[in-house]
């Protein structure tokens, strides 16, 4: 089971790599032709108010904002990004077996089961496995 120091240390690690590294990709390719609306951009605390949580922060950056958050769902990080390639490149080095619950410019980090009572209230996609692909079953049309 993660407790709150390893999740807190894996949140700072997980920042500091995030923000000495630089790469080029694809995050934020769009079709020609096709129109993207921009998603609103939450903040740390609003994304926490959302599910009833007042954030302890963890991490203040530039680049990145991580808050703790207890409620009765369970504990669980918040973090924030200052823009997709940076979420992207954090992702990317995240273990595959800690699920995510993903929206624009952030994600949510704690155990499936908190992520699960999350996902409604916060409208995020969850990621399993590959971080990239959310593992969220899209029902049929």
């Amino acid at each position: 089971m993660t407790t709150f120091p390893r999740l807190a240390a894996f949140a700072l690690l997980a920042g500091l790599v995030a923000g000495c590294s630089s790469s080029g990709g694809w995050g934020d390719y769009v079709a020609a032709g096709e129109t993207q609306k921009p998603a609103a951009i939450l903040t740390v605390e609003q994304l926490s108010a959302k599910v009833g949580c007042k954030p302890k922060m963890q991490v203040e950056a530039s680049d990145l904002r991580t808050g703790y958050c207890k409620t009765k769902a369970g504990q669980f990080f918040v973090n924030t990004f200052a823009s997709e390639k940076l979420k992207d490149e954090w992702m990317d080095r995240a273990p595959e077996y800690n699920p995510h619950l993903v929206g624009p410019q952030w994600t949510v980090l704690g155990p499936l089961e908190v992520l699960e009572q999350l996902k409604e209230p916060l409208s995020g996609d969850l990621h399993l496995m590959d971080h990239r692909v959310s593992q969220t079953p899209t029902p049929p049309k």
